[in-house]
């Protein structure tokens, strides 16, 4: 059977359109798959088909793996719905500054929850650049109090 190279670029463009259609992030990577074997064909036109099709398998699971076991783990991972007690007592920076009744926002060296700046919430006033510690979790802010 004699695969043009255009046949691959093709079946690339499809499989990764169909990944619009089935939101799972994983037909993506047989499409790129497809698409490197058909950039192959167009450069080496004599590849023969099964070493076609083995290194479009090959490229797509290496892919595949590659996403799933490193490049996804990267992502921040957020702790929403674990215990708060890790992060109560956590110290951060005022970027806005907050009162009873105004919200301002709080900064932390590292990601808390997977974000480094929160909206938080507190008790007295307090001005912007002043350092703040965690004291609870309300909702989808922080409350804080001056250190």
């Amino acid at each position: 059977m004699v695969m043009q190279w255009w046949y691959w670029i093709v079946g690339g463009v499809i499989l990764i359109l169909l990944e619009l259609v089935i939101p799972s992030f994983f037909v993506l990577w047989f499409g790129l798959g497809a698409l490197i074997v058909g950039l192959l064909l167009l450069i080496a036109p004599g590849f023969p088909f099964a070493g076609q099709i083995l290194l479009w398998t090959i490229v797509s699971v290496v892919m595949t793996v590659l996403w799933f076991r490193v490049f996804r783990r990267i992502k921040n991972k957020t702790r929403i719905g674990t215990a708060e007690g890790d992060i109560i007592g956590e110290i951060g920076l005022l970027t806005v500054d907050t009162a009873p009744f105004k919200r301002g926002k709080v900064r932390f060296q590292r990601p808390i929850l997977g974000a480094e700046e929160w909206p938080c919430i507190s008790e007295a006033e307090i001005a912007i650049g002043t350092r703040v510690k965690l004291v609870s979790i309300e909702g989808s802010f922080l409350k804080v109090t001056q250190v």
